[in-house]
């Protein structure tokens, strides 16, 4: 009997962003063996190589959603809910921002 298959086809990420702290060689060849290309900064090479800047736009937006105290601080119990205040926060930072690059 075959195994029971249910939900949604499993997708695999074209590239994986990493820092430092992934930089080995098991780690790269098992990417590889995957057909995962990996983007890894290498230990030893200076911070100027451009790897920080796909991360710093991530951080700089969970910083801009801490702003909002019920995201920081979980009050809700049911996800639905939470998951609504993160919709508002996101929209109220997408307004925030094009507010700001119009101007």
């Amino acid at each position: 009997m075959p195994p029971a298959r249910g939900g949604r086809p499993r997708k695999r990420p074209c590239t994986l962003v990493a820092d430092k702290a992934y930089d080995s060689r098991y780690i790269r060849a098992e990417l590889r063996r995957r057909r995962i290309e990996p983007c890894i900064a290498r230990r030893g090479w200076a911070k100027e190589h451009g790897l920080g800047r796909l991360r710093w736009v991530v951080e700089r937006t969970l910083a801009w959603l801490g702003q909002f105290r019920r995201l920081r601080v979980r009050y809700e119990r049911r996800p639905e809910i939470h998951e609504a205040f993160l919709t508002i926060g996101c929209a109220l930072i997408c307004w925030n921002f094009t507010q700001n690059w119009f101007c």
